[in-house]
């Protein structure tokens, strides 16, 4: 009879550990926006690939009731969030004119009045509003992850160099995974 009790007191904690966990994690999706796209102002590197998996993560998490949060930079043309990644009805929408979605917005107010304790990010740029995003959410104390595969940039300059956006945006990743958790789109539902 102990051990039926005391398997039972386990079910019961595993249970609610992992209801716990989903309704404390929120999904971010950074700056996923038209002008990123083929004809805007500012074009990515596979804009779309990135995007469809974006699409893909931002399913999970309605489908699991979580807190999903739409990120967009003010600017014009193009400013709308892309069609793949469309905020839906009680979806929260930051619009924002810094680089970091928690400077000068309500983000952090938000997460912290629905309890949430792990962010889970992805969008556009990798290594600028991404990034910007990401280390603000360490900042304040979340725990973080990045999903890699849902995120894009494009080649950047400096002098006379040119960066490849692959270069940018693994190099980008690799110093955000000293203090991060950096996923695949596979391997963070495989973990869920």
């Amino acid at each position: 009879m102990k051990k039926l009790f005391l398997l039972f007191i386990t079910i019961i904690f595993t249970i609610v550990t992992f209801a716990q966990k989903l309704d404390s994690t929120a999904l971010i999706i950074i700056d996923i926006q038209d002008f990123y796209f083929p004809g805007g102002a500012v074009e990515l590197d596979e804009p779309v690939k990135a995007s469809e998996k974006a699409k893909i993560l931002l399913n999970h998490f309605r489908k699991n009731n979580n807190l999903v949060v739409h990120v967009r930079h003010n600017f014009e043309p193009g400013g709308n969030i892309h069609e793949l990644v469309k905020p839906i009805e009680g979806e929260k929408i930051i619009s924002k004119d810094e680089v970091n979605a928690f400077l000068n917005t309500d983000l952090n107010e938000y997460l912290k009045k629905n309890n949430i304790k792990e962010v889970i990010l992805c969008g556009m740029q990798t290594q600028m509003c991404l990034k910007a995003g990401t280390r603000a959410a360490h900042d304040f104390g979340y725990k973080w992850t990045v999903v890699e595969d849902a995120c894009t940039t494009r080649n950047i300059s400096f002098g006379e160099h040119i960066i490849s956006s692959k270069d940018v945006h693994y190099s980008t990743l690799a110093t955000l995974k000293s203090y991060a958790k950096i996923v695949t789109l596979i391997d963070f539902l495989q973990e869920e």
